[in-house]
């Protein structure tokens, strides 16, 4: 099975070479990695075309300017592997990483979440086990309600994208709503192993701060837009 791994980039300059050469050896020769650039034009575009030279594999493509969700969208829809990995520009995949996910896809998984042990800047581990930490479970009404999906800790099946895309307009983040897609049509696999340190630098892009009531209504959405598609 081909393997497409889906990199969102956002003045990644910082680690994104350190992501790549981990990600790298760990695919075949048939595989591909698709960085999208949401700030093309600079220090990151410089870094990805330089691999890009050595490496066919690396694709660099400009991202659609419209924010990570769109962006990893956008990645989706160019992808054109068996099996998709979200990747972000700022972690460390572990050597083990895409062999032990590729067990349990080649075993009838649909979506393969893993376990990541969480680092500050300098890669000094902080939290062994993301998934102890957050309580992480497989479950579609759990994680309506408390999310355990995290995108640079999925892989999943070209069915899994194609049943997710498009995304619906109003979803807080793609990782949440490819997860309970996946929930909805198909087997999930936890792995309760880290295969990834998790970087959080204080740069990383996230969806900051939020009000209960926004919580609340970007579920509401989701349910919605799951129970409407299925």
């Amino acid at each position: 099975m081909k393997i497409s791994v889906c990199m969102a980039a956002y003045h990644g300059e910082k680690f994104i070479a350190q992501q790549l050469s981990s990600v790298l050896p760990q695919l075949s020769s048939e595989d591909e990695v698709l960085v999208s650039d949401d700030a093309p034009g600079g220090e990151t575009q410089e870094i990805v075309l330089s691999f890009a030279q050595k490496d066919a594999r690396v694709r660099y493509l400009h991202g659609p300017g419209q924010g990570v969700v769109r962006n990893f969208e956008y990645l989706l829809g160019q992808a054109c592997g068996d099996v998709l990995f979200l990747c972000d520009q700022d972690d460390v995949w572990l050597p083990n990483k895409v062999q032990r996910v590729m067990e349990s896809i080649e075993s009838g998984a649909c979506l393969v979440l893993h376990d990541a042990s969480v680092t500050d800047g300098a890669l000094r581990v902080t939290e062994k086990s993301f998934f102890q930490k957050h309580g992480s479970k497989p479950g579609f009404i759990r994680n309506c309600l408390r999310n355990s999906y995290m995108g640079c800790c999925m892989a999943f099946t070209r069915q899994v994208a194609r049943n997710a895309l498009p995304f619906p307009k109003n979803i807080p983040m793609h990782d949440q709503w490819i997860g309970l897609v996946a929930e909805k049509t198909g087997r999930v696999c936890f792995l309760n192993e880290p295969l990834l340190l998790y970087r959080q630098h204080g740069g990383n892009v996230t969806g900051g701060a939020t009000t209960l009531r926004q919580k609340v209504s970007w579920r509401l959405s989701l349910l919605r837009a799951v129970l409407s598609k299925f």
